[in-house]
């Protein structure tokens, strides 16, 4: 968002833009920042409650008061060295083309307000209104005046993340060594440059096999089918898949892909192999509420345990899927009564992780593209010791109304963390749940 070098723009900021990253304000190096009164209303909606959204509407109003003098509401205040200032805008009259565009005078409408003031008072400046509100920018561009969406921490490339399996001929010799033992093939005679723990597809005529491509050593290592708890994988993405969520090497995992490609499944059944095996103490299932259409928690019935439910029940099915594969008797099926029981196998919402510092646990995060990405930051910073954390969701499919394909969480963490060798992602692409899933999932 800088101008460097450049007479600086005037920023004028959406409440969602501060509920979505509340240290926004240092994201625009020397330009000039204006804050809406109004938006400092809506905060005040926000701030109390235990989501994310509601601690961000916390943190910048301290931000704020440390900053802030009775400059603020004047000349503005300077946010430091190479930065710009930060003024906060009283309101505004409805101009009479605004008041014959909008019939209610909303916050949205006020925040207008105040851009085409700034606008208008300051012409040889450009002035840009920054909203995750698509049709908020819309409102602008028809009364003239220039809107973007919040670009801090946007990835501009997420096909590496939909296609992250490589491809290699091989000879009838290394196809041989692969199978001869646990070595490997040597990746520099293979001519490839590979990022750490990249799935590979190797072929040799009609013949092929999956590797993994393991950093340390410089080798790529053949990946075998394995089952776990009752679930085998269909396909070759599933196999890379069980083959990184059950590597205590890899502490953190990614797994993307539409519905019905098996990503929670997986997880689910890795985590409770290796429970079982004594690697982790406990299993924590959560994933994002979100409310559907703009209703809160509260209208539901019952405790809050129960107003969870209807959010936590995909959840519940995949556990029941993992049972329905095993006899009732056997004792594995025993066994997630017992962790059950303990305690050790938990569904929880995301609100209830912050403050905790999480040590062996196997920690599965859901639906993790409704995250933005400081959600995304602030849970795995919750990883303790013998931790492992998998994140899984569509980056197709989001929920959230401010973000999007390339500013979600979960986008943000795969394209992050690529190339570290205590991360592994993969895109599973083949729907397992049914056909009809699988087509839907393609067609509609």
């Amino acid at each position: 968002m800088a101008t460097t070098g450049k007479p600086p723009k005037t920023f004028v900021l959406d409440t969602n833009v501060i509920l979505h990253d509340y240290r926004c304000i240092y994201n625009f190096q020397d330009n000039n920042l204006v804050i809406p009164i109004v938006v400092l209303e809506e905060l005040d909606k926000f701030k109390k409650g235990n989501e994310q959204i509601n601690y961000n509407a916390r943190e910048f109003v301290r931000i704020l008061d440390s900053i802030a003098g009775d400059r603020v509401f004047g000349d503005g205040v300077a946010l430091g060295a190479n930065q710009g200032k930060l003024r906060v805008a009283t309101g505004k009259p409805f101009t009479q083309e605004m008041l014959d565009s909008f019939d209610e005078v909303t916050p949205d409408h006020r925040i207008l307000a105040v851009a085409y003031d700034e606008k208008k008072r300051n012409p040889q400046k450009i002035t840009v209104l920054v909203s995750k509100d698509i049709n908020l920018r819309m409102k602008a561009k028809s009364l003239g005046i220039d809107a973007q969406d919040y670009l801090s921490g946007q990835v501009k490339d997420v096909d590496h993340l939909k296609k992250d399996t490589g491809e290699a001929e091989v000879s009838e010799a290394q196809m041989a060594a692969l199978y001869s033992g646990n070595e490997g093939l040597d990746a520099a005679t293979l001519k490839i440059k590979p990022h750490a723990n990249q799935p590979f597809l190797l072929k040799c005529g009609n013949a092929s096999a999956l590797a993994c491509y393991n950093r340390p050593s410089n080798r790529l290592k053949r990946v075998d089918k394995v089952r776990a708890y009752g679930i085998e994988p269909r396909n070759a993405e599933q196999t890379f898949a069980m083959h990184l969520l059950t590597d205590a090497d890899i502490q953190l995992t990614s797994l993307t892909g539409i519905a019905g490609t098996g990503k929670t499944l997986l997880a689910l059944a890795a985590a409770l192999a290796q429970v079982m095996e004594g690697k982790y103490d406990q299993i924590l299932l959560s994933r994002p509420v979100i409310p559907l259409q703009s209703q809160d928690m509260g209208f539901l019935p019952g405790a809050i345990n129960e107003k969870l439910m209807p959010y936590m029940l995909p959840l519940y099915d995949n556990l029941a899927v993992i049972k329905s594969k095993l006899k009732p008797t056997s004792r594995e099926a025993v066994y997630i009564e017992e962790l059950q029981r303990q305690n050790k196998l938990m569904i929880t919402p995301l609100a209830y992780i912050r403050g905790r510092s999480l040590n062996n646990t196997f920690f599965i995060i859901d639906e993790a593209q409704n995250l933005t990405p400081h959600e995304v930051k602030t849970i795995v910073t919750r990883a303790g010791e013998g931790t492992k954390m998998v994140f899984t969701g569509d980056i197709q499919q989001i929920d959230s109304p401010y973000l999007d394909i390339r500013s979600n969480g979960l986008t943000h963490l795969s394209d992050r963390m690529i190339g570290e060798d205590i991360f592994a992602h993969v895109n599973l692409v083949k729907g397992e749940r049914s056909e009809l899933a699988e087509l839907a999932g393609k067609k509609l």
